[in-house]
């Protein structure tokens, strides 16, 4: 049994997918532009005398995330300024919101767990510092300064590293579904923060002292970060030493993390309201109108996709990961009904989508993560996609042949039917055809012959082989096992 329990909260930071920036007209460019301070403006470089203008659509971006998270919506909210210099903070100060946060008292069910979302709020994001090599000095781009960063923090009730990071990983599903960002962790999008105590069985369960862990940006590295401190905390504890409240840095080189600072308080960042920027006061009807504009949740889309396609939960899972690649999903569906309705393809409804999920969430999605596509990328219409689906149900092309088909649709965008009569790849199904080169494998394998005779089933399994050898692979192998049943 394990004598101390983590108790875990999370702190997410998530750049949000507006035209403009935070308080400017300057275009936001999510601090990826190719060249430094392009995209900068007197207001978020914070020139003297200039005012900022909130961006009416990066509220409303966290509203539709603290609708979709369950939080209710505070219809009165103001901004605030915290105090605290940095190099990369134009003004001195950023402006944030401290008391009255846009969203509070949310959730979010993880691994059959409901993790309580304690608020979201909105601010602007900071500059970027650029260290150059063989100098002592650094150099500042402002083009991320100013970018709309929403901030989520949880309630302490994560225990494990594995709840962390699919507590992440839902975010980042949730936030690609309303529109709101990328949240590409590997891009910056999306930075994760870890508050981490630990606590006896017998203690209360903040009783431990909270550290924080910093810069980290990946979801592996969200659970190696967790377990690396729960495995330091332990040591010290056990020795009885005590753990310092601080803030600590993930090393992603060396799996470890690193004492960087103090951990300041509220009180540090002396928070008072934006002066610049007058309170909010929403509509009493508004959050209601703005629930209309939520789209199928990803939860909701699983229950849906369960229920309506009848699909393993593994593949149900992959192809609602991207809201993209289930409207892909369902694009296919919607050309083989129509093909079925007609009576174009003779294979059951239940067989094709079975098998369409099966190549999306397996080939298709391995050329996608080979190449670095996007499904938005892809080649492939729906209903030449569809019409690959029924020609591997029909049985017309084996396996093999419809993952070298369906490589070069993905690279050529070509139809699947023109593909296979170029390269000769339809299987021998005609019990004719197939016949002659039975005949021959059952006079060349005497003794595979007497051993089936005898019962031994796996002969038959080497004569089928020696069909599709024969064939050069071309031989329906259901077809195939028939015929040798049939002579045998």
């Amino acid at each position: 049994m394990k004598k101390y329990t983590p108790v875990i909260g999370m702190e997410i930071h998530v750049e949000l997918k507006t035209e403009s920036k935070m308080f400017c007209s300057c275009k936001n460019g999510l601090g990826l532009e190719n060249e430094p301070n392009i995209n900068i403006c007197p207001v978020c470089t914070a020139q003297p005398g200039t005012l900022p203008v909130p961006n009416k659509r990066a509220i409303e971006f966290v509203h539709l995330a603290g609708l979709a998270l369950n939080c209710r919506l505070n219809l009165a909210s103001k901004f605030d300024r915290k105090n605290y210099f940095y190099p990369d903070i134009p003004k001195g100060y950023q402006i944030s919101q401290y008391d009255q946060p846009f969203c509070e008292a949310g959730s979010l069910n993880v691994l059959g767990k409901k993790i309580g979302v304690t608020r979201i709020h909105l601010e602007e994001d900071t500059g970027k510092l650029v260290h150059p090599k063989g100098v002592n000095y650094s150099l500042v781009d402002f083009n991320r300064a100013g970018v709309p960063l929403m901030e989520l923090v949880t309630e302490p009730d994560i225990e494990t590293a594995e709840e962390a990071r699919v507590f992440c990983q839902k975010l980042q599903q949730l936030c690609r579904y309303l529109k709101i960002s990328d949240a590409d962790m590997e891009k910056g999008h999306m930075r994760c923060e870890v508050n981490l105590s630990l606590h006896k069985k017998d203690e209360e369960k903040l009783s431990g002292t909270k550290v924080e862990v910093k810069n980290i940006n990946s979801f592996k590295f969200v659970e190696k970060a967790i377990a690396y401190e729960i495995e330091r905390q332990t040591e010290l504890l056990e020795k009885g030493e005590k753990v310092v409240q601080e803030t600590r840095g993930w090393d992603s080189n060396h799996n470890t993390t690193i004492s960087q600072r103090k951990k300041e308080s509220a009180h540090d960042y002396r928070y008072f309201p934006e002066p610049d920027i007058p309170p909010f006061e929403f509509a009493s009807g508004y959050a209601e109108e703005l629930k209309r504009k939520l789209p199928e949740l990803p939860d909701q889309k699983v229950k849906r996709f369960k229920d309506e396609y009848g699909l393993a939960d593994d593949a149900i899972l992959v192809l609602t990961t991207d809201p993209a690649l289930a409207d892909y999903f369902e694009n296919v569906v919607s050309e083989i009904k129509e093909k079925i309705d007609c009576e174009e393809f003779s294979v059951p409804l239940e067989k094709c989508l079975a098998l369409s999920a099966n190549y999306l969430v397996g080939e298709l999605r391995k050329h996608l993560m080979t190449s670095g596509g996007e499904i938005s990328d892809l080649k492939i219409t729906p209903e030449n996609y569809a019409e690959l689906i029924a020609i591997i149900g029909e049985g017309k092309i084996s396996s093999s042949g419809a993952q070298t088909v369906l490589k070069e649709m993905y690279a050529t965008g070509g139809d699947p039917s023109q593909i296979i009569e170029a390269r000769n790849l339809l299987q021998m199904s005609d019990a004719g055809e197939l016949e002659k080169i039975v005949n021959e494998v059952i006079t060349k394998n005497e003794k595979s012959v007497t051993d089936f005779k005898t019962g031994k089933e796996n002969a038959l399994k080497f004569l089928v082989g020696q069909v599709m050898k024969e064939s050069k692979g071309k031989a329906n192998p259901q077809v195939a096992e028939e015929l040798l049943r049939k002579k045998l």
